[in-house]
């Protein structure tokens, strides 16, 4: 538990639900985990209205709320590069889940959740939101973005699947190679690739 919360104690959230008892359930469980809840809102208007002010590490938000809605609101955080984006949806709202990754959501959390469900959660759009961040940081144009985010992609599968790496480290350890080798991402990426097909691929340093 101490371990946790030392990650997580810079980590601010903003909190939108309409349903004042699932977001008091929300908080506290955030609260437990060591992550500091910076805002709260009933309504979508006002979730953007706060994380464009806060500047929040994370923002979780409801699919249906008055307003604007989850989706709408996570699109206009998420274009803005504000936060990372969490959506909350019930089991009868599945289909809308590829909604929520198109409007630009992180990851998503299916209600009733328990504490269990919800670090995950977190820990992937945080995980995920830094990896676009650096990998926009590499190339400017939007068709090259998509082009290595696909790469780098399919090169961390390969690392998961041969070293049982989680996301988080084959990412971390693409990353560091190509700032030790002076090489980009994607010529890492490309280089695990061939390597992987090939049956030879270079140990991964610790």
């Amino acid at each position: 538990m101490g371990e946790t919360q030392t990650d997580a104690e810079r980590r601010r959230v903003l909190i939108a639900e309409d349903e004042a008892l699932i977001r008091l359930d929300l908080a506290e469980m955030l609260v437990e985990e060591g992550y500091e809840v910076v805002g709260e809102a009933g309504d979508g208007e006002t979730a953007v209205r706060l994380a464009e002010e806060l500047k929040p590490d994370l923002v979780i938000l409801d699919i249906k709320m008055p307003i604007m809605d989850g989706l709408a609101a996570a699109e206009r955080i998420a274009g803005a590069r504000i936060a990372p984006v969490i959506i909350l949806t019930a089991f009868s709202q599945r289909d809308l889940v590829e909604r929520a990754r198109a409007a630009g959501a992180m990851a998503y959390l299916v209600k009733p959740f328990q504490k269990s469900d919800l670090v995950p959660a977190v820990e992937i759009a945080l995980s995920r939101y830094s990896e676009i961040a650096a990998l926009e940081a590499e190339v400017a144009g939007l068709t090259d973005r998509l082009e290595i985010r696909k790469t780098v992609e399919r090169a961390k599968g390969a690392l998961m699947t041969t070293y049982g790496m989680s996301e988080p480290q084959a990412f971390k350890w693409i990353q560091r190679t190509a700032m030790d080798h002076r090489m980009t991402m994607k010529e890492v990426a490309e280089r695990i690739l061939a390597e992987t097909s090939g049956g030879e691929v270079a140990q991964p340093a610790s």
